[in-house]
């Protein structure tokens, strides 16, 4: 017999996890990890801060992973969006290609443990393992393919993309004229979540597994409600 079982904690647990998941998946689609120094569409190099600087209508292109918002001149509908990189050999550094497997592997283990916690109210274990615990296990392991993520990102900002954005004195691990954009922040506090996500996981089985939801088993409830 299939017993529903909803808890405060194994509810916020679920949430927690869709939440982690999808702030990573959204920050890896972004294009706003690194935000460029301030420019005109007329000026785009590495030496274009002093020009758009005495212009006007200076604005900032950002920079992702994989895709670029950049401003052609004469393009009315302001600014350009889209990959800059078609194929993966395309993307600005070797550090950017292994961030973007790090998080990849990162983010499909989260949307799977996403995926599976909503059917955690009826199903609580699978050949007597509990399904809280291999999802916490498996969320701590995308957590640290997210740190090696994020850890390697950097590393890539020695590049000649990246230079184009952020001026000659952008190196390994300095951002030069370049700040970070939301994109990076969303990605670090979704990496941290995902820990916190992994650490809840242990209290929603146990919410889970109580005596009082025991009780409530073999007084014959099918639906199990409890705060």
């Amino acid at each position: 017999m299939c017993h529903v079982i909803v808890t405060c904690r194994s509810m916020l647990w679920t949430l927690l996890s869709i939440v982690a998941a999808f702030g990573e998946l959204i920050a890896f689609m972004s294009t706003d990890w690194l935000v460029g120094f301030p420019r005109t569409p007329e000026v785009f190099g590495a030496h274009g801060a002093a020009a758009a600087a005495t212009a006007g209508e200076a604005y900032r292109p950002t920079l992702g992973l994989y895709g670029r918002c950049i401003k052609l001149p004469r393009l009315r509908r302001g600014v350009l969006c889209g990959p800059y990189a078609v194929h993966f050999g395309e993307m600005a550094s070797g550090s950017w290609q292994a961030t973007a497997i790090f998080l990849a592997a990162g983010i499909l283990l989260l949307c799977a443990v996403a995926v599976v916690s909503v059917f955690t109210m009826c199903f609580q274990s699978v050949m007597k393992k509990s399904i809280f615990n291999i999802c916490g296990l498996l969320q701590g392991i995308a957590g640290l393919f997210l740190i090696l993520g994020l850890m390697l990102f950097p590393a890539g900002w020695g590049s000649d993309k990246v230079q184009l954005y952020c001026g000659h004195d952008a190196g390994p691990y300095r951002a030069g004229l370049c700040s970070m954009g939301w994109a990076f922040y969303t990605a670090m506090g979704g990496t941290v979540l995902t820990f916190l996500c992994a650490v809840f996981s242990a209290q929603a089985e146990i919410a889970t597994s109580s005596d009082k939801v025991q009780e409530e088993i073999e007084e014959g409830k099918s639906l199990i409600c409890l705060l």
